[in-house]
């Protein structure tokens, strides 16, 4: 039995059922979970002064491709919008293979933790031929570095000369897909409550794969009791790509093949009309949220406060660090917050209502109740900020928006996981950095050949 004891917190931003923010409390965690929240005070094996600090649930990252990140700021993409953009990186993505993703991963995910988020789900869909495992290196490096990891079977059946967009070396049968399917998900889901990790299954887009391999999918994800994931009305290209092809809006057509529902969210989801967003709070079909990669690759302003108003689940996210070229959730806070001041004014989200999409609205899109808010009987994922700093002078009236209104652009000065911490005076515990930086810049350069 292991317990941690964060002894009077300044302030506890709750993000629970009724917004509580505690001031001046101890959080005591036994074996992962959180046992209390109040004055009393408990021995623990180990104790966190938080006299200084404010608390925070663990920020969820609902959509990432992690093995993008040895393939961001480079200069052939950056005037590119998404589906040229694509093509141009699919060219570097076939030479993934297991070193690349196993780096690629440890890297992203490392960051993330000093960033806050204690939860990531990736969307991993290219598997070239003869690549390896790569599920399994996410896996294996998500076990590493110490956070609690979705990781999500992939796909792509449709291939350039099949109408799609990525090369003939990255698609496979939807037979092979299926199996490989069940296989993850059979060795790697732990669906218990405070599972480290979960398998989603998650064909990549309508525009690279096909229909029957969409349909076979949702059916296989709902007998095995998984989750459904792809990204869906990103671009106006899209929208047009689906409704000439298939005489359909991206969302019918996705509804027409069973795509909708509380198992199912989609990643950008920009452009949907209004009849579309009431199927979608109808049905209860969720939205990954990627404000800076929707921005860098101007594709659109997300009808956020919309879909607020008609109670559609919706999380945060970063995107693939290729789309975005970075991996914090800290960062997306802000800019979500002030994208929808400029594109809403007084309809936006508040500073907290961010904040929210970020935890309680993450963990909702990824069908968790055991995360993203502190309270007794949910695991003990959480980071602290010391509000001692330059940065916070004159910020800290408001601790719930601070993080979006005014922006943290720091690293955190914790990050537990499961009642561990993973980050401590805002380095990794984990994993040794200085030698993470030295290998994955050596496998950049291998894998790039530049």
């Amino acid at each position: 039995m292991s317990t941690l004891l964060i002894k009077n917190a300044r302030f506890v931003i709750s993000c629970d059922d009724d917004d509580t923010l505690y001031e001046r409390v101890n959080l005591f965690i036994r074996d992962g979970v959180i046992i209390s929240i109040g004055p009393d005070y408990h021995q623990a094996d180990t104790v966190l002064d938080a006299s200084s600090m404010a608390v925070y649930p663990g920020l969820i990252n609902t959509h990432h491709h992690l093995y993008q990140i040895f393939s961001r700021n480079l200069p052939e993409v950056q005037k590119m919008e998404l589906f040229p953009w694509l093509v141009t990186l699919y060219e570097v993505w076939k030479g993934l293979d297991e070193e690349v993703v196993t780096w690629s991963a440890l890297t992203g995910l490392g960051e993330l933790l000093k960033t806050g988020c204690t939860t990531c789900f990736d969307h991993h869909y290219v598997f070239p031929h003869g690549a390896g495992d790569l599920i399994a290196a996410q896996f294996r490096a998500a076990g590493r570095v110490g956070i609690r990891f979705m990781a999500s079977r992939g796909s792509m059946d449709l291939s350039q000369k099949d109408g799609g967009l990525p090369p003939d070396s990255v698609v496979q049968t939807i037979d092979e897909i299926l199996a490989d399917s069940e296989r993850l998900f059979r060795v790697w889901h732990d669906p218990s409550p405070g599972s480290m990790r979960q398998v989603v299954l998650a064909p990549c887009s309508p525009f690279s794969v096909s229909g029957d391999l969409l349909r076979e999918t949702a059916k296989l994800a709902r007998s095995l009791g998984a989750r459904l994931h792809t990204h869906l009305s990103e671009t106006r290209d899209e929208v047009q790509f689906t409704t000439e092809k298939f005489g359909m809006r991206p969302l019918q057509y996705m509804e027409s093949l069973g795509w909708v529902g509380p198992d199912v969210w989609f990643a950008h989801g920009i452009h949907f009309d209004d009849d579309e967003l009431l199927l979608l709070a109808e049905t209860g079909t969720g939205v990954a949220h990627c404000p800076i990669s929707n921005m860098k690759l101007a594709s659109g302003v997300c009808r956020v406060p919309d879909m607020l108003g008609l109670d559609i689940p919706v999380g945060l996210a970063v995107d693939g660090a290729a789309s975005n070229d970075g991996s914090n959730l800290l960062e997306e806070l802000r800019v979500c917050y002030l994208l929808h001041r400029l594109h809403a004014s007084a309809d936006a989200p508040t500073g907290y209502e961010v904040l929210k999409l970020a935890t309680r609205g993450s963990a909702r899109l990824l069908g968790r109740d055991d995360i993203g808010c502190l309270a007794p009987g949910k695991a003990a994922d959480c980071f602290l900020i010391n509000l001692d700093r330059l940065s916070l002078v004159g910020a800290q009236l408001d601790p719930m928006s601070v993080l979006a209104t005014v922006g943290f652009r720091e690293n955190v000065d914790y990050t537990i996981v499961n009642g561990v911490p993973v980050v401590q005076n805002g380095e990794l515990t984990t994993i040794d950095e200085a030698e993470t930086v030295r290998t994955a810049n050596q496998v950049v350069r291998r894998y790039l050949n530049r």
